[in-house]
């Protein structure tokens, strides 16, 4: 059985046919530049292939370049496509797993709109896109904020009045939630342990970053909350401000709560810090160079990452395993090892020469014989999806 998953974002689609037993990837492809006249499409029928093709995409929407994608799938003959699966940004109070998409699954996913404006109507277009190109095939939505499900009140409620909450769903979410349970698994798989059995905090680090604590294999609480915003110190986003930043900014900048959120979005975090990049890879070079605004996103980064993880074990009671993944997590030495040297009293202390290699040396390890360890663990959110879509379909066919 292959799975074509689709992650449709606002100005990207990426997909993948996926086996989900052996993980492999048949087929590979995003179209990126969505909305503007540059908009093309370039995919590869090999994770390994040296071979890439291109082409111009003449419907720079996400219901062309799906379109696109379905003509060059009909021509891989070995695809065998059985189903497809969604990645879903938002499923409020809705979700609490994936789930097989009916139009009541479409309803919800829309009634989530307002806590996610830029992300669900991508992810809706492509799910009413790929429903019309595939009538014959059952499609699945696997929701970032379903794994988060889990936490208990005194985590997910706000200090606000409650009639925010009852009446507009004021409340903290959480995301990366395929990511989180990926690693988690695999975490527990590498530890020789149960998932069950594991106390875990997981680092999802790239342009977007969360942590998450996970006992007994359930998301307890995480960095994220209501909106992406909230949490770590992130690519171009603040993460944690004093709310009353809106109102000092709009009294006396002259920038209306609107533009502010933008900013707080678009221009902060190691962007706004730096004044040069929101890549952590930049940002490393420019620092090694002296910049002294690269020193200090890189040094603020990491300080709130380990501010975070500490306390996230104070839910778990404690600490078997730190995980690092995502973009930053898996390749930036650097982020890792200034991060465990705030970590040592969790008994978290660095191995240079395992943290060098990435932890590929010790089944992820990267510290030292402790009895709790960090690990670098990668994720595969597309693979996650392609077991839920299959799980789901294999227990109800069409």
């Amino acid at each position: 059985m292959n799975i074509l998953v689709l992650n449709a974002g606002s100005s990207t689609l990426k997909c993948a046919v996926i086996d989900p037993a052996t993980g492999f990837v048949t087929w590979r492809g995003v179209a990126e530049r969505l909305g503007t006249a540059e908009a093309g499409l370039t995919w590869s029928c090999s994770p390994n292939s040296a071979e890439h093709h291109a082409v111009p995409l003449d419907d720079a929407s996400i219901p062309g370049a799906c379109a696109v994608i379905a003509a060059l799938l009909t021509d891989v003959a070995y695809a065998q496509i059985a189903a497809i699966g969604h990645r879903v940004v938002h499923g409020g109070c809705h979700f609490f797993a994936s789930a097989r998409i009916d139009d009541a699954v479409v309803s919800g996913i829309s009634a989530c709109i307002p806590l996610a404006p830029l992300h669900n109507p991508a992810n809706l277009a492509g799910i009413s896109t790929t429903r019309r190109l595939f009538p014959h095939l059952p499609q699945v939505a696997v929701f970032d904020t379903a794994f988060h499900q889990t936490m208990p009140e005194v985590a997910f409620r706000y200090a606000v009045p409650s009639h925010w909450y009852d009446r507009h769903n004021v409340r903290r979410y959480g995301f990366h939630g395929t990511s989180h349970r990926f690693v988690a698994q695999e975490a527990a798989r590498r530890l020789g342990r149960p998932v069950d059995d594991v106390r875990l905090v997981t680092a999802h680090l790239g342009n977007g970053c969360s942590a998450c604590a996970i006992r007994g294999g359930r998301s307890i609480d995480t960095t994220m909350g209501m909106t992406p915003l909230e949490g770590l110190v992130m690519g171009t986003r603040s993460g944690d401000i004093d709310p009353g930043m809106f109102a000092h900014l709009i009294r006396h900048a002259g920038i209306d709560a609107e533009a502010v959120t933008h900013s707080l979005n678009h221009d902060s975090g190691l962007l706004g810090l730096s004044g040069l990049s929101n890549d952590m890879r930049t940002l490393s070079a420019a620092a090694d160079a002296g910049h002294e605004g690269a020193r200090l996103a890189i040094a603020i980064f990491c300080y709130r990452l380990a501010k975070a993880i500490a306390a996230l074990t104070v839910p778990l009671g404690g600490l078997d395993a730190l995980v690092f993944t995502g973009g930053i997590g898996e390749h930036s030495i650097e982020v890792r090892s200034r991060t465990l040297s705030y970590l040592a009293f969790l008994g978290l202390v660095e191995d240079k020469r395992l943290n060098l290699h990435h932890g590929r040396l010790a089944e992820g390890r990267i510290t030292a014989p402790s009895a709790a360890c960090a690990l670098v663990v990668p994720t595969d959110e597309e693979l996650a999806i392609a077991r839920d879509t299959a799980s789901l379909v294999s227990r109800s066919p069409a």
